[in-house]
């Protein structure tokens, strides 16, 4: 009869004893890992079929009022940024207008910006990324707040919820962005589709001047799908299209620039 020496008996103990042997359950995986195995494949199979890529600069922009957020990806055969999908917003607290201070349980609306150190894998609402709430403008206005995010779970205390299918596909955009290079994801986020229309429709409100500038923003990207620099001066948003390293002018598009600006004011 075989006998076992001390050494395989150690050996033996010690593989019964890994998480899991015992009872049978499986390693459990985090959010991240789910999505790059379960997600990833469809979402690269995806953009591939609209001519993208995966890693490609990323764009984002939602609307408060229709509850959508859009993923907008640069390509490399138009040089224009490209509308991938547009995703159901399943919560969002508070009303049209800007957050103003901490605890309002409002969502923000402007300009923001995510960087690779505002994504959270270890998120408790599956995956999230900070926005970057507040920027150098609600600043300059007084405006407070922190953790403002783009998350899942569908919950929302002033931040934009999806669900987790859905933002483990946004992330993923966001996250491979920075891996191929990227600084920056702008996020900009409205309180409507700013057409003439609804700003006609919402003339007397308090927010009116407000949008009006956020308006600016809005229009130079429906004009040449690429989002302007933005910045601050004065208390207000300022755009300048040609300090995006993406965006080429031609003297047409100057002279286009010059008319959204004249239009929108100082």
């Amino acid at each position: 009869m075989r006998l076992f020496t001390p050494v395989s008996l150690v050996m033996i103990f010690s593989i019964l004893l890994l998480p899991g042997c015992l009872t049978g359950k499986e390693r459990s995986f985090t959010a991240l890992e789910q999505v790059h195995y379960a997600t990833k494949p469809e979402l690269e199979a995806k953009l591939t079929e609209m001519n993208l890529k995966l890693g490609a600069p990323v764009y984002i922009r939602a609307f408060k009022s229709e509850m959508q957020l859009e993923t907008w990806v640069l390509s490399e055969q138009s040089g224009e940024y490209e509308l991938f999908k547009t995703y159901p917003i399943c919560r969002a607290s508070g009303t049209l207008g800007p957050k103003l201070k901490e605890g309002d349980k409002q969502a923000p609306e402007g300009f923001y910006t995510v960087t690779e150190k505002r994504l959270n894998p270890n998120s408790k609402y599956y995956l999230s990324f900070n926005l970057g709430y507040p920027n150098a403008y609600d600043r300059a206005h007084k405006r407070t707040g922190s953790h403002l995010m783009v998350h899942g779970s569908c919950v929302s205390a002033g931040c934009l919820a999806v669900n987790n299918q859905n933002i483990g596909e946004i992330y993923l955009m966001v996250e491979e962005s920075f891996k191929n290079g990227e600084e920056t994801v702008p996020v900009h986020i409205f309180p409507f589709r700013m057409t003439p229309e609804k700003m006609a429709l919402r003339e007397y409100s308090t927010w009116h001047d407000f949008w009006d500038n956020l308006q600016e923003g809005y229009d130079m990207f429906e004009t040449f799908h690429i989002p302007p620099r933005v910045d601050h001066k004065n208390k207000r948003y300022v755009f300048d299209m040609q300090k995006n390293k993406n965006f080429k002018l031609s003297r047409s598009e100057a002279d286009l620039i010059a008319q959204l600006k004249s239009h929108t004011g100082p």
